[in-house]
């Protein structure tokens, strides 16, 4: 990070200007990494979590211990936000929840919704300096809810390959 101090004002938008880049930009390495990942899986996904995070993964999985250690590091005040959190999404979720309802639109045309649950579901949660453990809740719930068979987080890890506390936390609770 480059720390600019007391700069002249007439360099002000100069320095703010976000580096930006186009699709082309960026669509050839993107379907490179792809390819990649595709090819050879984890050893892949190894690499890119090294170059890209700056972390050195021994395993893409979570250990038990590695939840329970997180949880032990949340404060009572923060884990009770949590859960209170979790209740009120899932009574907003599960009132969506509903039977086949079927209407004729017409004579002889009958329309009618159904909700079904997909097998799979796989979430991202974004971390870095603001760890959006809201985002397992608002993912996560609905899927139970809906009976979704397995749920995937998936999170990037900071420099010592460890997820947020505040992730690992909410996603135990929701059964992730």
């Amino acid at each position: 990070m480059k720390t600019i101090k007391y700069p002249n004002k007439n360099t002000w938008s100069e320095l703010l200007k976000r580096p930006t880049q186009t699709l082309n930009d960026i669509e050839s390495t993107v379907n490179q990494i792809f390819e990649d990942v595709q090819r050879n899986g984890d050893i892949a996904i190894k690499k890119y979590t090294s170059l890209f995070d700056g972390a050195d993964l021994q395993s893409n999985l979570v250990t038990t211990q590695e939840i329970e250690e997180a949880s032990s590091k949340l404060s009572s005040e923060l884990k009770s936000a949590i859960n209170q959190a979790k209740s009120n999404i899932e009574v907003f979720h599960k009132a969506q929840k509903t039977e086949r309802v079927s209407v004729e639109t017409s004579v002889g045309i009958t329309c009618w919704q159904e909700k079904r649950a997909i097998q799979k579901v796989g979430i991202y949660i974004p971390a870095g300096t603001a760890p959006l453990f809201s985002t397992v809740l608002m993912l996560a719930i609905p899927a139970n809810i809906a009976g979704c068979k397995e749920v995937v987080l998936c999170s990037p890890p900071n420099k010592d390959g460890k997820i947020a506390n505040e992730i690992l936390y909410a996603a135990q609770l929701c059964g992730v």
